[in-house]
């Protein structure tokens, strides 16, 4: 019996993957709306998780007002108006502070600061991925092949990291935050993400080593997102962020290891791959 419900979760867990993962990747490769209407709805599942969550450790952040934020950012990175982001922030953060002081209740201080973190963590970081989609340059006709860079180094993570350190696994990772998590693994996650991320750097013509280095910092951030996610759900109690899709628990849970991967490499592309601004920027200084 226990062998049967075994193999029921896996295959359950392996359809929800496929039509996630084929819903994603036709969005992303059509762009523009479709593209801003998927990154809504995992915002929109992955805020209510995160309220949800703050709510089990005694913290209540305004749903409303991080929903009504990450709208102004989607509006604002849809455009390509990141000249406005810091205003929008600076508004927003007003804006928490006024439920607070108008309608909100204790603690005070908690519920401001988990309001605001809300917005930038469940909204501004993931929104950060139509930003990079939409890049382009003279070489590179869009930001297209790097999305695909980053979910395949990301992937690969996953499976570097389940099966090395399920083999060679020995040395914990962070034991009090996610205790199954080994070094052994981690550096398993390491190498296959930087190999998928080379092979693809040579699929869309992008130096090697220029690939090999997005790669790398795709998995290691991949893995500490993860792990501050686990983090939140640890320190207040929860085993999952949600039960919204079968067999992966909620949308956190399954996109926490995007939410820090994406502007991390938005800003790389940015700054390294499309131009040589903070390049030149920094040979300037010295």
């Amino acid at each position: 019996m226990d062998e049967t419900k075994g193999l029921n979760k896996n295959a359950t867990r392996m359809l929800t993957g496929f039509i996630m993962g084929t819903i994603a990747m036709g969005c992303i490769m059509l762009g523009g709306v479709a593209l801003l209407l998927l990154l809504a709805v995992v915002i929109f599942f992955a805020s209510k998780e995160y309220v949800k969550i703050l709510e089990h450790k005694g913290f209540f952040p305004s749903l409303k007002i991080i929903l009504a934020a990450e709208a102004v950012l989607a509006l604002i990175t849809y455009f390509d108006r990141t000249d406005l982001v810091a205003g929008a922030l600076t508004a927003c953060t007003f804006g928490a502070f006024m439920w607070v002081l108008f309608r909100g209740r204790q603690p005070y201080i908690a519920n401001v600061a988990t309001t605001i973190l809300g917005f930038v963590y469940c909204g501004y970081f993931p929104l950060q991925l139509q930003l990079l989609r939409d890049m382009h340059s003279v070489q590179y006709h869009d930001g297209l092949g790097f999305v695909v860079m980053m979910f395949t180094s990301v992937l690969l993570t996953d499976v570097g990291c389940y099966y090395a350190g399920t083999k060679f696994g020995r040395h914990k990772l962070a034991p009090v935050i996610s205790p199954n998590k080994t070094i052994e693994g981690s550096i398993g996650g390491i190498i296959c993400a930087i190999a998928g991320a080379v092979l693809v750097g040579c699929v869309i013509g992008v130096e090697w080593y220029l690939a090999a280095i997005a790669g790398l910092l795709c998995t290691v951030f991949a893995q500490i997102g993860d792990l501050c996610e686990s983090l939140i759900k640890r320190d207040a109690g929860v085993k999952d962020s949600g039960n919204s899709l079968p067999g992966h628990g909620g949308f956190l849970d399954r996109c926490d290891s995007f939410i820090f991967t994406i502007p991390v490499m938005y800003y790389f592309c940015k700054y390294f791959i499309f131009s040589n601004d903070l390049v030149e920027f920094i040979k300037g200084i010295f």
